[in-house]
């Protein structure tokens, strides 16, 4: 998909960009299209959905903080002020004018504002296979609001057009249970006319969006209909369990039969700069997350900016045996004992211990600059993941529908390679097996927030940091017409 996409996305932030709102759409600027005459082709409509589909690209942002702000993990960086944003969030003291939080905002809201762009002009022609492409561009845009909701809770919803500058002023925030009903509702539209499996990596399938539409049910605690909807995919025979736990996060193993939604990057596109992180094509965090190497051949890896170092914690929950473990955290000492010529610098808050599954790999074919633009994809929603999602929806249903040891038991057997290692299908054992299962993958602190398990997030304010609080400007910009979260 990323082929078409770098042809095609700097037209669509220029086309799309000229009659949106300025705070969220700040990225590149805007051309001579006349935007109210685009959608005259079937090729215009598929341009325009690319746009769409670009936004995705920005969301390492919001994995990486996912891992920063629970107890999985610290900040790190070169020094205790390296990215100042992240630091504050794995500290718990970030406020309103927290510079990642407002990027989070902005961005979801573009990819939402370039969605409505489609729908707006929806019924301009018809053409042979428009109804799966509206059906992706409702899945793109439950995915964002999706994102906004776990990150800032009640937030304004806008579904008919291109937001502009005036919407943003005369709409309120939106309570988080109607842009659940509102996203429920479009991905139930969208699935019938979505296919099981796409042409090209990346596309929203209807698995994708079961997937997606079970967790959106689970984290509103409805079980049932999470269960129903993460059965769908399990029953539908597409997706199957990596046999080797070691090789899912491999680059040479993407889109792989484990592979539900993942998000597509390439490195060998024109890649992000210090200077312009909107340009990004490659993936940001994956560069940020490596050791910071400094001498000798240190192949199979590449240097990194010692950010999201995992703790003790995450190494020891693991049991003797356990295959997840070697390919979840990367001992950097035992790596640079076995290798006497490698050298590294210690971060900040070192731990000895780094994010192995997102990696820098000194074999990954990119462009300057190297140190950002990175080409491992994000493994959005694995298919471990809807077992271990459906596991705890049919715990926690009144009636199950199936039978949540089955899924606990596939999660244990390949961690283990054998079935000598099984656990009864507790709650209690199934979010612990969450957490080892999804280490490192963007999953943890919200998981916490939505079972109450945040004791152990250093800082946490119970009551307050279960949201992030809307940015300042963002409220400032909308007339001060919205009220800020809780605490802030």
């Amino acid at each position: 998909m990323y082929n078409k996409i770098t042809k095609i996305a700097l037209a669509m932030l220029i086309i799309i960009g000229i009659q949106s709102c300025d705070d969220y759409l700040e990225i590149l600027p805007p051309g001579q299209e006349n935007s109210e005459n685009f959608f005259n082709t079937p090729d215009n409509y598929q341009d325009a959905l690319i746009g769409v589909y670009d936004i995705l690209s920005t969301t390492y942002l919001n994995n990486i903080l996912g891992e920063i702000a629970s107890d999985n993990s610290l900040c790190g960086g070169e020094s205790p002020t390296d990215v100042l944003d992240w630091q504050q969030i794995d500290d718990m003291i970030h406020t309103p004018d927290n510079g990642a939080l407002r990027s989070i905002f902005q961005q979801m809201y573009a990819g939402i504002s370039r969605a409505n762009y489609i729908v707006e002009f929806q019924d301009n022609l018809e053409f042979d296979g428009k109804e799966q492409l509206l059906a992706e561009n409702l899945f793109l845009r439950s995915y964002y609001y999706f994102e906004l909701v776990k990150f800032f809770g009640d937030v304004p919803m806008y579904t008919d057009g291109r937001i502009s500058i005036e919407a943003s002023q005369s709409i309120d925030r939106t309570p988080a249970a109607d842009v659940y009903a509102q996203i429920e509702m479009d991905l139930i539209n969208a699935i019938p006319s979505l296919p099981w499996q796409q042409l090209q990596n990346g596309r929203a399938t209807k698995g994708a969006a079961w997937a997606l539409l079970g967790k959106i049910y689970l984290y509103q605690d409805k079980f049932t209909e999470a269960a129903q909807a993460l059965n769908e995919v399990i029953n539908s025979g597409q997706y199957q369990l990596v046999q080797d736990f070691n090789t899912i996060f491999l680059n040479n193993n993407e889109n792989n039969s484990e592979s539900v939604f993942e998000v597509q990057y390439s490195g060998t596109q024109e890649g992000a700069s210090f200077g312009c992180f909107q340009c990004v094509e490659g993936n940001v965090a994956v560069g940020f997350m490596g050791p910071r190497f400094q001498g000798g051949n240190f192949t199979p890896y590449a240097s990194g900016f010692s950010f999201n170092i995992p703790v003790q914690a995450v190494s020891d929950i693991f049991q003797a045996g356990d295959t997840r473990l070697a390919a979840t955290v990367l001992d950097i000492n035992a790596f640079v004992a076995s290798r006497p010529d490698v050298t590294f610098t210690e971060g900040s808050e070192h731990t000895g211990y780094f994010n192995l599954k997102y990696i820098p790999y000194a074999n990954d074919n990119v462009i300057q600059d190297a140190n950002i633009n990175r080409s491992n994809n994000y493994r959005a929603i694995r298919y471990a993941d809807v077992l271990l999602m459906a596991a705890e929806a049919n715990l926690r249903a009144p009636a199950p529908i199936a039978n949540p040891q089955t899924f606990l038991d596939a999660i244990r057997d390949r961690a283990f390679g054998d079935t000598s290692n099984r656990i009864p299908a507790t709650l209690e054992n199934v979010l612990a097996e969450r957490r080892r299962e999804l280490a490192g993958e963007g999953h943890r602190f919200f998981d916490q927030v939505r079972t109450g398990q945040t004791s152990t997030i250093p800082g946490f304010t119970p009551g307050k940091n279960e949201l992030f609080p809307i940015p300042r400007i963002e409220i400032e910009l909308a007339g001060n017409r919205w009220e800020q979260n809780a605490g802030y």
